[in-house]
């Protein structure tokens, strides 16, 4: 990774912040989005201490908003014209409905279309470097989760695990497509789920979900270190040199649910998107 240029999403806490430590570690220049100015300082500084030479540099953002998704991608573009991996971390979970000011339901527009936003805007620096990769966050909360498009924003029967589990369904369907759609780039995209860690994750998700994923990280929860493992291998490793589309458990592939594997759903889900946000990349990039 030396002198490489990894931009990563959900970075300033978890096992994005782990990530970002191990890959500075090997070399690589960090470029973190973040949404609180407080946190990313924070997160830089920590940096400094672990890796003192590593270059790093922060731009804030709010992952939530189409404006703050374009804001970002933009500002990034600016300062990295090549990017060797883009890694899409940044995630969350309600416990209640929150619609954002582009009308859609909050955990829908953070947990896959600034993944869906970010990657179309900054494929053309992803392609000025050699072999870049993509990664995505996904998790196995994807099982036995399927899509509505006629419900997409979670206007009815909402139900904080379930439109988490249907956002990490998207990660995987949109890899997929994203893989397909830039087959014979050298660009590669995957996602992984990192394991059930004790972190931060869910501290905002407010109400019985809070309490139930405070209860079950202390008992069953892996390390934050753990968690980044797979994160750092499809990131750097050469064993996953080449490797596109997939889903990847504890730094092997894994099958996801039959649903994520349905390149109806995946084609649709990009449509989708595109219209949503205006963006999207030529079949052929």
């Amino acid at each position: 990774m030396q002198g490489k240029t990894v931009v990563i999403t959900g970075a300033t806490s978890g096992i994005g912040e782990v990530a970002a430590f191990e890959l500075a570690k090997m070399g690589a220049r960090i470029v973190i989005v973040a949404r609180n100015p407080l946190r990313a300082e924070k997160t830089l500084a920590r940096l400094k201490l672990v890796v003192p030479a590593a270059p790093r540099s922060v731009h804030i953002a709010d992952l939530s908003t189409l404006a703050g998704m374009k804001k970002a991608a933009a500002e990034v573009a600016a300062e990295a014209p090549r990017i060797d991996v883009l890694i899409n971390n940044a995630g969350a979970m309600y416990s209640e409905r929150i619609e954002t000011e582009d009308g859609l339901e909050l955990t829908f527009a953070t947990n896959h279309m600034a993944y869906y936003v970010l990657t179309c805007l900054l494929i053309d620096n992803l392609k000025a470097a050699d072999r870049a990769r993509i990664v995505c966050t996904s998790s196995m909360a994807h099982i036995g989760m399927k899509l509505n498009f006629d419900n997409l924003q979670s206007k009815k029967g909402f139900s904080g695990y379930a439109v988490y589990g249907r956002s990490k369904l998207c990660n995987i369907l949109f890899t997929r497509e994203l893989a397909r759609r830039l087959a014979g780039t050298g660009i590669t995209a995957n996602c992984l789920h990192p394991g059930f860690v004790a972190t931060r994750f869910a501290d905002s998700a407010g109400g019985i979900l809070h309490a139930g994923f405070g209860i079950a990280k202390k008992m069953a929860g892996i390390t934050p270190e753990e968690g980044a493992r797979t994160i750092v291998y499809l990131a750097s490793s050469p064993k996953a040199e080449g490797k596109t589309g997939l889903y990847f458990v504890k730094c092997m592939p894994a099958t996801p649910s039959p649903e994520a594997l349905n390149d109806e759903t995946a084609k649709k889900l990009w449509e989708v998107s595109a219209e949503i946000s205006g963006v999207d990349i030529n079949p052929a990039a």
